[in-house]
């Protein structure tokens, strides 16, 4: 059992041995020191992700900088995903187009999922905000990253054959249920 935690410990850069000791040495100031928590997998993937968008904005011929960094910026770094993608998009002229379980291979592209792109949009919102920008210029937050997500949504749901469904909350059920509660159960 101890070796899988030591190779989770070097994978995450913690070790708690190393903390201990140092709390330990310090003559009563170790209480002080606060292992810092494990950032959740949420976390840690926000913070990757706001890594690679800084290096891409630092790619750029000339780089970009954060400050400059506008909707179109973010439009040309999802494109710029979409080569890294695993999901299959038939385009109009294929045979396959609109078959949600095509019978065989095909030569249409590879692009990133709208749900992908979609949870990579609500990360960088917010990892944008956490390093210091302000809400009414999160690029992120653009009408046109919307409407792009959106498009992206609609051509992949029309290229499978499945149509999107928005997901309707159950609120009526949940007040129905609130509503129940009121009366002395016996």
């Amino acid at each position: 059992m101890m070796s899988s935690n030591k190779g989770k410990d070097a994978a995450e850069g913690s070790s708690s041995r190393s903390s201990t000791s140092a709390a330990g040495g310090s003559g009563g100031r170790g209480d002080q020191l606060q292992q810092p928590h494990p950032l959740s997998r949420y976390e840690s993937q926000k913070r990757r992700d706001w890594n690679t968008f800084g290096q891409y904005l630092r790619n750029q011929r000339p780089p970009v900088a954060l400050s400059q960094c506008n909707s179109s910026h973010v439009l040309e770094f999802l494109r710029y995903l979409d080569q890294f993608g695993k999901t299959k998009v038939h385009l109009q002229g294929c045979v396959f187009f609109g078959q949600p379980e095509p019978p065989g291979p095909c030569i249409c592209p590879l692009r990133q999922a709208w749900g992908s792109l979609d949870a990579l949009i609500g990360r960088l919102r917010a990892a944008y905000e956490e390093n210091g920008g302000l809400p009414e210029t999160n690029p992120f937050a653009s009408g046109a990253i919307r409407v792009y997500l959106r498009e992206v949504r609609d051509s992949q749901a029309k290229a499978r054959g499945i149509p999107y469904k928005k997901k309707k909350k159950k609120r009526n059920l949940m007040k129905a249920n609130d509503d129940n509660s009121n009366f002395p159960t016996q």
